[in-house]
């Protein structure tokens, strides 16, 4: 994935994880680090309180991972 100058707003809920949030909007609870590294003023706890606002980057998925991947995810990744 590249990066992207653009972000969203999420608002948490309480017990939600870094990782958490990068499987929600990236699809790889491993890839938490440009969330982390967009929001340098958020503790870094294992769970968030309810009602934080964390930026996250919008990502640019680029050709040469989409084609690594299975057919499956392929076609999910078509219909986001």
């Amino acid at each position: 994935m590249t990066s992207c100058s653009e972000s969203i707003v999420h608002i948490t809920t309480a017990g939600e994880r870094w990782d958490l949030l990068a499987w929600q909007y990236y699809g790889d609870p491993t890839d938490y680090l440009p969330i982390i590294m967009a929001n340098p003023t958020v503790p870094i706890e294992p769970v968030f309180d309810a009602g934080l606002s964390i930026a996250i980057p919008l990502q640019q998925k680029s050709d040469v991972a989409i084609a690594s991947l299975p057919p499956w995810k392929v076609s999910q990744i078509a219909s986001d």
